[in-house]
């Protein structure tokens, strides 16, 4: 624990900070007062990166309780940062000079490996480009602290072309500053929110109208919160939500995620999911194109006839041609789950319109862990024209449906055919 001079403290208990002169290491304000054996008042910051000293426990006395045994620690004020406005956050960024570790940023590897900077031609011109806030179209201001939009005015006047805004890793948490900045951008579509940790409690809706392209990442927010955030995104078009282990989708009615009426991506990857059932609540999203589940915890896949889609909604009627179930969706990741079985496999094929799949670092496609070679899963997949990132060519498909057909052909029922389809169907787990 620091050993400093006290000042007066003007933190709050779940206040966002930062560490003074290093606007990466974030945390919350747990705990403001005295430390018994210490002098002088502390503030208690649970840390986002864990790197604290304790669990707000010292000697055996609780202050607060951190996130992990070692993501707390006690620090003077002066030690803390309670941030900037987004215009000084732009103010710094484009109007002042390059830092070290912006430079440090700009360099290429050599063959050798080593680094070699890059003199970047026209460089002032683009700086002093950049530095004309009223031009700017897209700006980034990530770790820099930004914790209140500050004046609302001052933003609609300095930077009244904004299109798009980067405000990843800052002390933003309360959705009525996101709604101030959003209502002073006026051509504002894509917004990035990524590692600023959200209140759960959502006072107010934000408006967020305009909004097309919005990024949540890490911030916290359950499936609850975002029904409620969609009432305020009528034309949202890409909602991203990695990292916020969700478990479970939860629609404000019935049993379908209804609404999102021109939602084409929808990204829930590094999430908590390991039911499919749950994925199906998604079903109904008639404009999805694209949805992404990787590195949750799924072990299978089915497409749901109509009786079970009758059952699953309660009686919601998603039989009609315009409601089957999934009948936009092209693009589905699924990487680095737990599937192993073929079924899900074969199931794939049920998707209307379903044409780019990723499988990779799943049981059922890894030959390392008794899993199918691609050429099985080309073939099996009859409309597949994307398999884990890489372009399934019309050579492709021939030579992998020849080479599998040829591996299953035993219609001589010779020993050596029998055998070799024996020992096949157990490795692609077909007995």
């Amino acid at each position: 624990m620091q050993e400093s001079s006290e000042s007066k403290p003007d933190f709050r208990i779940g206040q966002r900070v930062h560490s003074s002169g290093d606007p990466r290491r974030i945390g919350t304000v747990r705990y403001v007062g005295p430390v018994q054996g210490y002098s002088g008042t502390w503030v208690g910051v649970d840390w986002d990166n864990g790197e604290g000293k304790h669990d707000g426990t010292i000697n055996g006395v609780q202050y607060f309780q951190a996130r992990s045994e070692q993501s707390g620690s006690f620090v003077r004020s002066q030690n803390l940062s309670s941030g900037i406005s987004l215009l000084q956050a732009l103010q710094l960024r484009y109007r002042g000079d390059t830092t070290k570790e912006e430079e440090d940023e700009m360099y290429v590897l050599s063959a050798s490996n080593k680094r070699v900077n890059v003199q970047l031609v026209g460089k002032e011109k683009i700086q002093d480009k950049l530095s004309r806030l009223e031009e700017l179209t897209s700006a980034s201001v990530s770790y820099l602290g930004v914790s209140s939009p500050g004046v609302p005015c001052d933003i609609s006047t300095n930077v009244p072309n904004l299109k798009e805004l980067d405000l990843t890793g800052n002390l933003i948490s309360e959705w009525k500053d996101v709604s101030t900045i959003c209502e002073q951008l006026a051509d504002l579509f894509a917004l990035n929110l990524s590692y600023n940790l959200m209140a759960h409690d959502m006072v107010g809706l934000p408006h967020l109208k305009r909004i097309r392209i919005l990024v949540l990442n890490n911030i916290g927010i359950n499936w609850t919160q975002v029904e409620i955030l969609k009432q305020s995104l009528p034309e949202i078009e890409e909602l991203h939500l990695m990292g916020n282990k969700i478990s479970t989708i939860e629609p404000a009615s019935s049993f379908a995620v209804l609404g999102f009426d021109y939602l084409r991506l929808l990204n829930l990857e590094d999430n908590c999911i390991a039911d499919w059932n749950e994925i199906l609540k998604l079903s109904q999203l008639r404009s999805l194109e694209q949805l992404h589940l990787s590195n949750n915890s799924l072990i299978r896949v089915f497409y749901p006839d109509d009786g079970m889609m009758h059952e699953l909604l309660n009686g919601y009627d998603s039989c009609e041609e315009s409601h089957k179930p999934f009948q936009n969706l092209r693009c589905l990741l699924l990487g680095g789950n737990n599937i192993e079985d073929l079924a899900s496999i074969d199931s794939l094929n049920s998707f209307p319109q379903l044409v780019d799949i990723r499988l990779s670092e799943n049981p059922v496609a890894d030959p390392g862990q008794g899993g199918i070679p691609r050429f099985v899963l080309v073939a099996r997949l009859a409309k597949v024209e994307m398999l884990n990132g890489s372009e399934v060519s019309s050579r492709e498909r021939k030579e992998s449906e020849i080479r599998y057909a040829s591996f299953f052909s035993c219609s001589s029922f010779s020993l050596v055919y029998h055998h070799k389809c024996t020992l096949l169907c157990r490795a692609f787990r077909f007995l």
